[in-house]
């Protein structure tokens, strides 16, 4: 090594400890470095500081659209000349054919794989597109990836060859990624003798100008290179380098492939010597200390059979496109390792499997800037939270089986320091909140578990509910929520069910009824009428009291109590007092949604902010009124928001103690404006929707005794996964039920006593029915809600 390498060569302990990234002197110092162990660890540090324990790989599907190409890489069995009896390209339907097996085997992806304009070379291409109606390869490609798209849901990436900045525009429109692989910087690999002679797709200018193209036009896109076929380390550190130049000026490159050559019979380079594992793993550890952190490193599992452990030790975060059901057509004698063996394998290493998109993670995020409008919806309704993909077919609201739950395994040692401080009672950090919702595998079971543990020792093993009627007196309301399936106008017949108004007589009979029933509560809420003033609330509030002195009066939203406010020129705190004189018991702590001003921005723009929302619970607490506290998660949020939304709820508490609960509320899909739109995600996923109570359960220790699990949401068994992941309520028997229901839930409008102990007894808790504010109910009370006559649903459901 050189005396400037020897000066240039970074600390590797150092990276180790305190990852940051490279100068290209020092890249190009670790040339003369050895695979050891001193350049695994740091490059595995990297890794994990980006990455976590996750390793990521795509559950896709291979389209060989055409196996032509002007090309001739001497190492390729891919392409191949044109064959007697053989078409030049697969055809519409043998496209749709291949696809159809992959999204049936839960693919997310579909592949195209070509080669480089075939019709440049061969008659047989042209004839070919000429049957098609198509002038060349890449106007082709584009229609079978629209087509594919259309009629199967899964996601295009496209490996098209080199292409001008027009063909890129062009499939961009029709996909979600694009790749090329660089393969080599080494211009004397083109020439005469070497392995991409005759190829002039392969030259590096050529390529590097691709890639260029594909950042300016702002495609997500997957490069890398190819190991062994004769060129120096030297040479693969200032490819990486060059990737890296790209990426700096653009910022599209998602992921970096570091393949390794493989021998092929029948090939000029049939016996080329292969790199071996040592080499393998210096370069993909050279790549992952090169690479800046929004860069995943993959390595085909395929190609490193024997060693992925090693891989992993060595910075590997990505598998890369891994088939159930078609072979690697670059590699068909190297046979995809089965996904579950593949799951085993990774966690023998310490590390979850987790399935991404095509698209990675940080694109959809930024979804307007990177991915076309007209594939915003299929990506969201492909996605999770975090942005990886969604592999549950189970939608809160739906009578759908709930998807398997991971067994719990040994504690996470990332998590395990977060953990311990949240059974402290401790403040969690944004970032170490965002960190419990992203646990997945054994973390995700550990971490429901210390959740459980700590609802346990905090509250026992009794589990609650109130008998309360549901009393929503009007779905007229001026504010248009975009996930709200509720509320209409008054000419707003096109939604689900008809705009209604009820009268003071009519909700005080169905007050009568629900204390006839047993109830100890009845929660009143409705959109915000434009004839409606604070008045309005204050009269509802007398003319129950006046009937009904003992029955509690939980109502009124933190909206509703700005609004009123507002049309009587009085504060809230004014309101609120008022309210609470004229009856008002409790507030239910909806219209919090998420407390994050950017994501309110999608889904509520007109309604009260984050500071509006907390303000007004705070004046309720400081004039005695207790509250709920609700969540309503699962559409165009991410797990950084429930964080805010979490830790503004737990600084609130510590100023007032007032939150009696928090009720987390899976977002309910079917029937929402902004799903039949197209513009969100499909609710979270049962895996999120469990999180969020034990997540809720551990940042509000010690603070906010009550985490309540909602069957309207999530349906029997539902809440009994919850009710085992820190839970200990499962709110209201409810009577009527309107605007889950309005959103297209399934699970019913009431659930009785003795259904919902049934739940509660099947997986040995004790039932407890209680009031409002979580003391026992009268025994009275008790006795009348069991000896209740008929559920009231179908009248109340007439009425609306």
């Amino acid at each position: 090594m050189s005396r400037v390498a020897d000066d240039a060569l970074p600390d590797l302990a150092a990276l180790a400890r305190t990852p940051r990234p490279l100068a290209d002197a020092e890249a190009l110092a670790l040339a003369g470095v050895a695979p050891g162990p001193a350049l695994l660890r740091a490059a595995a540090a990297v890794r994990d500081a980006a990455f976590g324990d996750r390793i990521t790989y795509s559950r896709k599907v291979f389209v060989p659209l055409t196996q032509l190409c002007r090309d001739s890489c001497h190492y390729c069995t891919f392409a191949h000349p044109p064959r007697r009896g053989e078409a030049a390209y697969l055809s519409p339907d043998e496209v749709l054919a291949i696809a159809r097996a992959g999204a049936a085997a839960g693919c997310h992806e579909v592949l195209f794989t070509l080669g480089d304009k075939p019709e440049l070379r061969y008659r047989a291409a042209r004839d070919g597109l000429d049957r098609l109606g198509h002038a060349t390869t890449l106007d082709y490609l584009a229609a079978m990836a629209d087509l594919v798209r259309r009629e199967t849901g899964l996601l295009p990436h496209l490996n098209a060859g080199v292409m001008t900045a027009d063909d890129i525009a062009r499939l961009r429109t029709v996909s979600v990624s694009q790749g090329l692989m660089l393969e080599t910087v080494s211009d004397r690999l083109s020439q005469r003798g070497g392995p991409h002679f005759g190829s002039p797709d392969k030259h590096p200018a050529v390529r590097l100008a691709t890639i260029a193209a594909a950042g300016a036009a702002k495609v997500p896109f997957t490069s890398g290179i190819l190991i062994g076929i004769g060129e120096t380390r030297r040479e693969r550190l200032a490819a990486l380098l060059a990737l890296l130049a790209l990426h700096a000026q653009h910022g599209h490159l998602q992921e970096i492939i570091v393949q390794n050559f493989r021998a092929k019979p029948g090939t000029r380079m049939a016996s080329h010597p292969e790199p071996d594992a040592a080499e393998h793993l210096w370069t993909v550890a050279v790549a992952r200390l090169v690479m800046p952190p929004d860069v995943t490193v993959q390595a085909p599992p395929n190609l490193g059979t024997g060693y992925l452990a090693d891989l992993i030790a060595a910075g590997v975060d990505d598998w890369g496109g891994v088939s159930p059901v078609t072979p690697d057509h670059v590699n068909p004698e190297k046979p995809w390792p089965h996904l579950d063996a593949l799951a085993r394998e990774t966690a023998a290493a310490g590390k979850v499997l987790v399935p991404r998109l095509a698209v990675h993670r940080r694109f959809l995020a930024e979804r307007d800037r990177w991915i076309d409008r007209g594939l915003h919806t299929a990506v969201l309704r492909a996605s999770d939270s975090d942005g990886f993909a969604r592999t549950e077919t189970w939608t809160p609201g739906a009578c759908l089986a709930l998807p398997p739950m991971p067994a719990v395994g040994p504690r996470p040692g990332t998590l395990a320091p977060i953990l311990a401080r949240a059974q402290r009672g401790t403040e969690l950090s944004e970032a170490e909140i965002v960190a419990l919702f992203e646990a997945r595998g054994t973390a995700f079971a550990e971490v429901c578990a210390t959740a459980d543990a700590l609802r346990r020792a905090t509250v026992g093993d009794t589990v609650s509910y109130v008998v309360t009627r549901n009393i929503n007196y009007t779905n007229i309301c001026t504010y248009r929520c975009s996930f709200c399936a509720f509320s209409k106008g008054k000419t707003a017949e096109h939604l689900r069910g008809r705009p209604y108004d009820l009268g003071i007589d009519e909700v005080v009979m169905r007050c009568r009824e629900a204390w006839d029933r047993g109830a100890v509560e009845v929660c009143l809420q409705g959109g915000i009428h434009p004839d409606y003033t604070g008045e309005t609330y204050l009269t509802l509030c007398r003319a129950i009291r006046a009937a009904l002195p003992a029955l509690h009066i939980h109502a009124f939203s933190p909206l509703e109590i700005h609004q009123g406010a507002r049309t009587l020129d009085l504060t809230p705190a004014e309101l609120l007092a008022m309210l609470r004189d004229a009856g008002l018991g409790t507030l239910p702590g909806t219209a919090a949604e998420v407390l994050d001003p950017a994501v309110r921005a999608i889904i509520c723009p007109d309604k009260v902010t984050t500071e509006q929302w907390l303000g007004v619970v705070e004046a309720a607490h400081r004039a005695g009124l207790r509250t709920t506290a609700t969540i309503m998660f699962g559409h165009v949020d991410q797990p950084v928001h429930w964080a805010r939304h979490l830790l503004h709820l737990r600084r609130l508490q510590q100023r007032t103690g007032g939150f009696t609960e928090l009720v987390p509320l899976p977002f309910v899909p079917m029937e929402s404006p902004i799903n039949l739109r197209g513009q969100c995600r499909l609710g979270p996923t049962f895996r999120e929707s469990v999180l969020m109570h034990a997540v809720a359960r551990l940042v509000l220790h010690g603070l906010v005794p009550n985490i309540q699990t909602s069957w309207v949401k999530l349906g029997a068994a539902g809440a009994q996964a919850c009710l085992e992941a820190g839970a200990n309520d499962v709110g209201g028997t409810l009577m009527n039920e309107s605007i889950t229901r309005a959103a297209g839930a399934a699970h019913g409008q009431e659930m009785t006593p003795a259904a919902l102990e049934a739940l509660i007894r099947a997986i040995g808790r004790t039932p407890r029915q209680r009031t409002t504010l979580y003391g026992d109910a009268p025994a009275e009370r008790v006795a009348a809600s069991f000896a209740a006559a008929p559920a009231l649903t179908e009248r109340a459901t007439a009425a609306e």
